[in-house]
């Protein structure tokens, strides 16, 4: 007997939620896309049409025609349709931010806790992503014995939305905070974020994060670097080093030179991690379960960028308070 195909649509049809479309209409056994939507009709009949669905009047029409569906609209608007699929049961994938405030983050989780059961996974993708796993692995059997200190690099060639000091904070380094904390499997404890930029936008940014285990996290991210999209880690431990890409001499990364293996944007640099994240999340959703970052995830990494965006502001270093887990995500 064959598996069920899960009846999917996709809500924001821009250069994530079209490139999920592509990708679960073609590599995704257990999803079949039936509705996408998106503020701009035409282009969502556009994409629609790419994979036989028809696109949906609106976002309350895909959500009560479909069995599951995906968030990939502007981060303002996650919070309220991931409510929206929790009260009907369905199952979502809401890329990150979960939410643009800890409190519309926790407005999430409280729904989620009332319908008693998980139906939501968060688009934290490194998660699905093999080098990823394999760094996560490397610190999991004790290669580097005990993890002291953790590098983080994150580059845009440019972005459109994250375009100002908190955005910067709330929609692109948060990955870095879901990231650290699924490495580590810790909490991130306090956080500190400055940026060499004193006037206007200020991009990059530089934070310092401690953990409850006792390491040091430095992360850059640098939105619109000019060359390329461009994500590092590197893992310093008591007994070695571990780090997600090949160390030659020198590496010469410089906007509009070729011969860089570095690409333009992050749908490229992550294309197999979101089709793994996609795929699982799909024969999950087939399942009646939820795999990868929970909404708990998703709303600690909002707490972890709002102290973040305080730190900013203030100079300061700021405290991270995690409340106590709710049982739904023991």
């Amino acid at each position: 007997m064959s598996e069920r195909r899960v009846k999917v649509g996709v809500i924001g049809a821009g250069a994530m939620g079209a490139s999920h479309v592509t990708t679960l209409g073609a590599g995704v056994p257990h999803a079949e896309v039936t509705r996408v939507f998106d503020m701009d009709t035409a282009r969502a009949e556009q994409v629609a049409r790419g994979v036989g669905a028809q696109a949906a009047e609106s976002p309350e029409a895909l959500i009560d025609a479909v069995d599951a569906f995906v968030v990939a609209s502007p981060d303002v608007t996650h919070a309220d349709l991931v409510i929206a699929g929790i009260e009907a049961g369905k199952h979502v994938l809401c890329e990150k931010p979960l939410a643009v405030s800890d409190e519309d983050a926790r407005r999430v989780v409280d729904a989620e806790v009332a319908l008693g059961r998980r139906v939501v996974q968060v688009g934290f993708n490194r998660r699905f992503d093999p080098g990823f796993l394999d760094l996560k692995a490397s610190i999991d059997d004790g290669t580097l014995g005990e993890v002291r200190l953790l590098h983080g690099i994150h580059r845009n060639a440019s972005n459109a939305t994250s375009t100002d000091d908190a955005g910067l904070v709330t929609g692109s380094m948060i990955h870095e905070f879901d990231t650290f904390r699924w490495l580590l499997d810790g909490e991130i404890v306090a956080i500190r974020v400055e940026s060499p930029i004193t006037d206007g936008f200020r991009d990059p940014q530089v934070a310092t994060l401690w953990t409850d285990g006792g390491q040091m996290i430095t992360v850059e991210v640098f939105v619109n670097a000019g060359y390329g999209y461009d994500v590092r880690v590197e893992v310093v431990g008591s007994s070695g080093s571990a780090t997600l890409e090949p160390r030659t001499p020198v590496v010469r990364r410089v906007s509009g030179q070729s011969g860089s293996a570095i690409g333009s944007d992050f749908v490229g640099h992550f294309i197999e991690s979101y089709r793994l994240e996609l795929a699982e999340w799909a024969a999950a959703a087939a399942r009646g379960e939820v795999v990868g970052a929970s909404t708990w995830d998703g709303y600690v990494a909002n707490l972890v960028a709002g102290a973040g965006v305080r730190a900013l502001r203030s100079g300061d270093k700021q405290p991270v308070e995690v409340p106590e887990r709710p049982g739904l995500y023991a």
